[in-house]
């Protein structure tokens, strides 16, 4: 069981690269629209950040992600995995049983909550990356801006580092209260709508499902839990974005009631568009990558230990 234990972890880590590679541009749009200022909507962010950054102003921030989401992800699937064979195990005494609904939901919630112990530092890095080229507004002077519109970050390190010098682990974990907010429900949302579609349209009598149930299966439970999440995203991201070039806001709470009382309510669902669409093809990617590479290792041990 521990061997499968370590496929679970490793598998993962594929699902999670890929699906860095795959929705890196719409997230660098999706931060942009949600933290940023003078986009207006999704088309004029993309000509705005392909005209004045060009291609790799999508990619700008990619490589910490594709380095450190991997083993997020890893972890994610790792625990998720593990907790449903445990619960399994404590309920029915086999550890393969299929799982019960709330054993699904419970497990999401498990993976969620260990996820922002390790998610919020990347997403802080990313973040602070993917902004600060970000347009400025004048009339946010008051608020003691650091030499605006010029990169402060030369890379994902030098990011972490200046953070944690300037901020300390606070800062590094700052943000941290509206992903818990954001990925505990969000993961519930994630797990339980793949379990279902993959198991109503995988064709009885098929052990596991095929690569296009996996695929449609994984892109309709992406979009379902990026289109629901997309209020406490956007508190997320302007929490980590703060801190660029300003200070603006003391927390979680003070956050929402900013952004409520200067743009009104509809600003908790800017990028919901960007957010639904981008969690199609990375939720894609990252089921199709796990499925894929864990029903390969489980064949290369089968085919090794006969």
């Amino acid at each position: 069981m521990s061997c499968v234990q370590l496929q679970d972890f490793a598998a993962g880590w594929v699902g999670g690269a890929a699906s860095v590679i795959v929705g890196h541009p719409l997230d660098t749009i999706k931060t942009r629209l949600q933290a940023g200022q003078g986009y207006g909507n999704t088309l004029n962010c993309v000509l705005t950040v392909y005209r004045n950054e060009s291609v790799a102003g999508f990619f700008k921030g990619m490589s910490f992600p594709l380095a450190s989401i991997a083993v997020y992800s890893s972890v994610v699937f790792g625990v998720f995995s593990n907790t449903q064979r445990f619960l399994s195990q404590l309920r029915q005494g086999d550890p393969s049983h299929t799982p019960a609904l709330a054993d699904v939901a419970l497990a999401s919630m498990v993976a969620g909550f260990v996820s922002v112990g390790i998610g919020t530092p990347v997403d802080l890095v990313k973040i602070r990356l993917q902004m600060q080229t970000q347009p400025y507004i004048e009339a946010n002077i008051k608020l003691k801006p650091t030499v605006p519109g010029f990169p402060v970050y030369r890379g994902p390190i030098h990011c972490f580092r200046t953070v944690l010098q300037k901020e300390g682990i606070a800062g590094i974990y700052r943000g941290a209260g509206a992903m818990l907010l954001r990925d505990v429900p969000g993961y519930c949302l994630y797990f339980i709508p793949y379990t279902f579609f993959c198991g109503w349209i995988t064709p009885d009598g098929c052990i596991s499902p095929n690569p296009s149930s996996i695929w449609l299966a994984g892109g309709v439970a992406g979009a379902i839990s990026w289109g629901t999440a997309t209020p406490m995203d956007v508190v997320k991201s302007r929490l980590q974005a703060d801190g660029v070039y300003l200070n603006k806001y003391k927390g979680t709470f003070d956050c929402i009631l900013q952004s409520y009382h200067n743009e009104g309510l509809k600003v908790f669902f800017r990028g919901i568009t960007v957010n639904a669409v981008r969690g199609f093809p990375m939720s894609s990617a990252m089921f199709l990558g796990y499925e894929l590479s864990l029903t390969a290792m489980k064949r290369d041990q089968t085919e090794t230990n006969p």
